[in-house]
């Protein structure tokens, strides 16, 4: 059996998506430690919604590693300095990607599970490290069900879409 460690790390959407449904819990239902990268911290708490302090509670409540990423310091940078208008758009998943890439040249490497909704990152191009696995938060919702650890996925779906949530349609992996 393969001993090799298991990282959640789960973008935005996901983290929003969960808040929604009142289910961040489901994150750590496999057992594995669940990492947020600073940049997506920054980014689903930065402004007051309905569902930042949720998730900013749930993380401290959780004790989750909040990873450093060098992506989030120039973030930092450039906004202490005010230089010109920040770019904002897909710095996440750059400090997604960078976390990633770091774990992958550890000695041993973990496995790690990118939670995402954003179609952007189904794509081929989104490249990530040998021993990373991209999976939709349906997917990872389906997952959970499958394993007894949940219930229903499509109730945590109804119940994200009943609270306010716009729940991306992708499939993960497409049908054939």
């Amino acid at each position: 059996m393969d001993d090799t460690p298991v990282l959640l790390i789960p973008d935005a959407g996901p983290l929003i998506t969960l808040a929604y449904a009142n289910s961040l819990d489901l994150l750590t239902r496999p057992g594995w430690p669940v990492h947020v990268v600073d940049m997506v911290m920054h980014e689903v708490t930065r402004n007051q919604t309905p569902t930042s302090k949720a998730i900013a509670s749930w993380i401290n409540a959780n004790n989750i590693c909040v990873v450093p990423t060098s992506t989030f310091a120039h973030f930092q940078q450039k906004q202490a300095l005010s230089i010109a208008p920040l770019r904002k758009s897909n710095l996440g998943e750059l400090a997604i990607q960078e976390a990633m890439n770091t774990l992958a040249l550890s000695d041993t490497p973990p496995v790690c599970v990118f939670l995402f909704e954003d179609h952007k990152i189904a794509r081929p191009s989104f490249l990530l490290p040998e021993k990373c696995q991209k999976v939709s938060t349906r997917s990872f919702l389906i997952f959970l069900e499958q394993k007894g650890w949940l219930e229903s996925a499509v109730e945590i779906e109804r119940s994200a879409i009943r609270n306010g949530r716009h729940f991306s349609q992708l499939r993960f992996p497409a049908p054939d």
